[in-house]
């Protein structure tokens, strides 16, 4: 075949094919300007029973008003997922419309990492810092902090907190949770942590009788050594119940009181 010809034809067929593929997508736009929204599929993808789907589609009624019966093309996603966003416990929504007329929502949930528990109630943090009201469906086992804890906010505050000071005091507190998960065995052993007027954090033990004075949420990886030492040096020489307090807020010291 003649090289010209060739590249003639070579072009009648790319246009051939540019001009089905028009076809396609003018076609799939006037079906989708057609069809309506029939209903609503929600997936959750954690387990952290933050959010329920019921949740999410009454979100939606409330403040974003009717979307069953919209054509599918005029479904306002981005003012759905900003909607979801601003729910504290959701990290991040996706949504979007499909062939079979569904809206679809995933929605991801934030992790809490500590419980803090005030006289007036209870909330979250994330490992970013990210506070968020008590939800009563989630069960899951965290750090608890009560007593005199210098987080002032509301408790349907969502977001992280806006003074300085107890940004900072947050940030020290988070650290120490992320050191406790992951250095032996203390995020499993302390089961309490309460925070008294003069700030100093005190530690309560699933087992024995000790209190363990922490001192501020600094120097966390000294403090943690010496409780170490403490369990594996000074309780067995002594015993279980024998002291009711070990300071280990002092520099280099542990000081133990019965």
């Amino acid at each position: 075949m003649d090289k010209r010809l060739r590249i003639i034809l070579l072009c009648l067929i790319g246009a051939a094919i540019a001009a089905a593929l028009m076809a396609v997508w003018s076609l799939n736009a006037r079906s989708r300007h057609e069809m309506t929204c029939t209903g609503l599929k929600v997936e959750i993808a954690d387990n952290f029973d933050f959010v329920t789907k019921a949740e999410v589609e009454q979100f939606l009624v409330r403040d974003y008003g009717p979307y069953t019966g919209q054509r599918l093309d005029s479904v306002n996603l981005d003012k759905i997922e900003k909607i979801l966003d601003g729910k504290g416990a959701i990290l991040k929504s996706q949504a979007y419309t499909t062939k079979d007329s569904l809206l679809h929502i995933q929605i991801t949930q934030r992790q809490p990492v500590v419980r803090f528990i005030r006289k007036d109630g209870a909330f979250y943090s994330d490992a970013e810092g990210f506070l968020f009201p008590h939800h009563e469906n989630f069960t899951s086992m965290l750090p608890v902090i009560d007593g005199q804890i210098p987080l002032t906010q509301s408790l349907d505050y969502k977001g992280r907190p806006q003074n300085p000071e107890e940004e900072e005091w947050l940030r020290k507190i988070l650290y120490m949770i992320d050191y406790m998960d992951s250095h032996g065995p203390w995020a499993e052993n302390i089961v309490q942590i309460t925070v008294e007027s003069n700030g100093d954090l005190v530690m309560i033990p699933r087992k024995g009788k000790e209190r363990f004075i922490f001192g501020p949420p600094t120097d966390v990886e000294s403090k943690f050594r010496r409780m170490g030492e403490y369990y594996s040096a000074i309780l067995p020489e002594k015993g279980e119940g024998y002291y009711s307090t070990v300071n280990l807020k002092f520099s280099k010291q542990i000081v133990c009181r019965k």
